[in-house]
């Protein structure tokens, strides 16, 4: 593709949906060039909103680290897939009790929008990326799934990008549970998945054309894009790599090195 059409598709967006570790930092440290891309976004009067499907952190918690790494107030707009899946149970479950496989900062998270639970006598089960997973809470969890209540994810992936390496992400503890329950989630909310993009349309107020998603998965930030009629874009400082490009079925509108590679064309 011409520089001059790459231009071109990208004089359309208004706000920049980045995510965050692979793409915008990686574990504790700062990618180079993501500052200098937020500062090209100022300068040309653009936008951004942070999308994660990581659900191990509340929003604040993200938005406290932002800040550490030197990003400005006015670009610490964060939407996590545990807020999006908080709110699509509240519209969806209302007055209804939640099993939630979770870390406290989520548990806290979804109280404080409003949600209840109960690990007791739940009427829905609600999964997140638990960090302080153990065997007490996987036989519980497959204990309720077992016994058929409505089976809810945050998000899809298998694995959280770090410094060193991968962790396993909430796919896995899916496939845990699938291996002992025979089941699947009924609703999976975060990228690639409808819940988070209507969250972020509301939080945004603007069009699907408008927007961009840019991260470092081909199977959650680029197929969001490609499901969703909003301008794909992937970057190559996490998890996919070209060769997975391109031997691979989901094809990203546009590739860069990294963020700041967009800087002279926006």
């Amino acid at each position: 593709m011409t520089e001059l059409k790459i231009r071109e598709k990208l004089s359309k967006i208004r706000c920049f949906m980045l995510d965050m570790d692979g793409t915008f930092y990686l574990g504790d440290k700062l990618l180079e060039g993501s500052l200098s891309f937020l500062q090209r976004l100022r300068e040309t009067g653009r936008t951004n909103l942070f999308l994660t499907n990581n659900s191990s952190k509340s929003a604040q918690v993200y938005v406290e680290k932002l800040r550490r790494m030197g990003v400005d107030a006015e670009f610490c707009q964060v939407l996590t897939s545990g807020q999006a899946a908080g709110s699509w149970c509240l519209r969806n479950m209302a007055s209804k009790k939640a099993f939630l496989l979770g870390n406290q900062m989520l548990h806290q998270e979804l109280t404080d929008m409003g949600l209840t639970i109960d690990q007791q006598n739940p009427d829905y089960v609600l999964i997140g990326y638990d960090t302080t997973l153990d065997y007490a809470k996987m036989t519980a969890v497959c204990d309720f799934v077992r016994a058929g209540l409505p089976y809810i994810a945050t998000h899809p992936d298998f694995n959280c990008p770090t410094e060193t390496g991968f962790a396993p992400d909430i796919g896995a503890i899916m496939a845990f549970i699938e291996a002992s329950t025979g089941r699947r989630p009924d609703r999976v909310i975060g990228k690639p998945n409808s819940g988070i993009v209507e969250e972020a349309l509301k939080k945004t107020g603007l069009q699907p054309h408008e927007l961009a998603m840019v991260g470092d998965r081909l199977y959650t930030d680029i197929a969001t894009g490609l499901n969703f009629g909003i301008l794909s874009i992937l970057v190559l400082t996490g998890e996919a790599t070209m060769a997975d490009v391109n031997f691979g079925s989901i094809k990203p509108d546009l590739i860069f090195d990294r963020l700041s590679s967009m800087n002279h064309l926006l």
